[in-house]
């Protein structure tokens, strides 16, 4: 830990004089994170040297210490620990440079290092690819400051309540990396969090197989909700869409997001939706469309619009899906508008 007491404190020099020779922006760091320049002991020469004998350029060294000033507290000794274990899923030298320099407050967190060295090998065990491994560690560096028991307790309860939902022991492995390669945080959750969600789904008579089914579809989002909320989410869009307990169901199996957004979410979409003059029938009849930002929709609707496609009077389809899905469907309705129409009777002009 460090002081941020600044009043009392005055920046050190040496290290000042150090960052200035390696051309980094001082007045950066001044701006965003005075305090690492206040401490009595920085390394500055020799985090910028394992820096550059990983491959790092002058321009590179200098980025990564404007972003992550914190990494000159560090002692050398760190930073070949954090070094050695980030080269256990990294190819080279020179990939491990280039994530550094797209994440350095990822890899300059060593506070956890036996927990983070712990949990790579578990992942690793567990069957995940190392590149999968990398973007973890990236982008949800928190799974690995967990002690690893941690973490196997979430992998055990979810294998436990893959097979106890019909899932088979042949396609356990592969469901269990796929939910973890589209949702780390899954990690993050308490066993008992995931066991009391999956028991909620069986109370609102979802069926075992319904169950997989919708923990694959929300990629294991579930897990990130609590029991109220979904009571709640559900609760509103039965009374908007008038429906039995059976049609919710359905619906919600067609549409997980009607599970997983909260109420105020869902009510401002709706709203959104229906000041565009779509009605709660279409809404019904699509209700992917939830899916999708009040701004996405808006801005669907006027590429629509102006093609001359009425979006009140038809099926909602067109909105819906990825950016991708839109171009494409776009794209038809738009070439289906500018193709001449053929009349099979008008005379053909041939040249003599």
């Amino acid at each position: 830990t460090y002081t941020t007491d600044t009043k009392s404190r005055e920046e050190n020099k040496k290290t000042i004089e150090s960052l200035y020779r390696l051309s980094v922006d001082i007045k950066k760091i001044r701006r965003l994170k005075e305090w690492v320049l206040l401490q009595d002991v920085a390394y500055v020469k020799e985090i910028a040297g394992i820096l550059q004998e990983m491959g790092a350029d002058e321009t590179a060294v200098a980025n990564i210490l404007e972003r992550c000033p914190e990494a000159i507290l560090h002692t050398p000794a760190e930073i070949n620990s954090q070094r050695a274990l980030w080269q256990l899923v990294c190819q080279n030298e020179k990939q491990l440079i280039k994530l550094i320099e797209q994440f350095p407050e990822s890899f300059f967190t060593t506070e956890h290092h036996e927990n983070q060295k712990a949990n790579i090998l578990f992942l690793q065990e567990l069957g995940l690819k190392n590149n999968i491994i990398t973007r973890f560690l990236t982008s949800a560096p928190s799974i690995f400051y967990n002690p690893v028991e941690k973490n196997k307790n979430v992998i055990e309860t979810l294998q436990r309540n893959y097979l106890s939902l019909g899932g088979s022991d042949a396609n356990m492995k592969i469901w269990i990396l796929k939910l973890l390669s589209q949702n780390p945080f899954i990690l993050l959750n308490t066993s008992t969090a995931i066991q009391d969600n999956l028991e909620f789904l069986q109370q609102n008579d979802f069926t075992d197989h319904e169950v997989l089914q919708l923990l694959s579809k929300l990629k294991g989002f579930i897990f990130q909700l609590t029991s109220t909320t979904m009571q709640k989410s559900m609760l509103f869009s039965k009374n908007v869409f008038k429906c039995s307990d059976e049609e919710l169901k359905q619906l919600v199996l067609k549409c997980p997001a009607l599970l997983y957004y909260s109420v105020p979410v869902l009510e401002e979409r709706l709203e959104g939706l229906l000041k565009e003059g779509i009605s709660v029938a279409q809404i019904r009849e699509t209700p992917m469309v939830l899916e999708l930002t009040t701004q996405i929709v808006q801005y669907r609707i006027k590429k629509l619009s102006a093609l001359g496609y009425d979006i009140k009077g038809g099926t909602l389809e067109s909105l819906n899906g990825t950016k991708k899905d839109f171009e494409v469907n776009y794209g038809k309705i738009q070439s289906k508008k500018e193709r001449p129409i053929f009349n099979p009777v008008a005379p053909i002009h041939v040249e003599d």
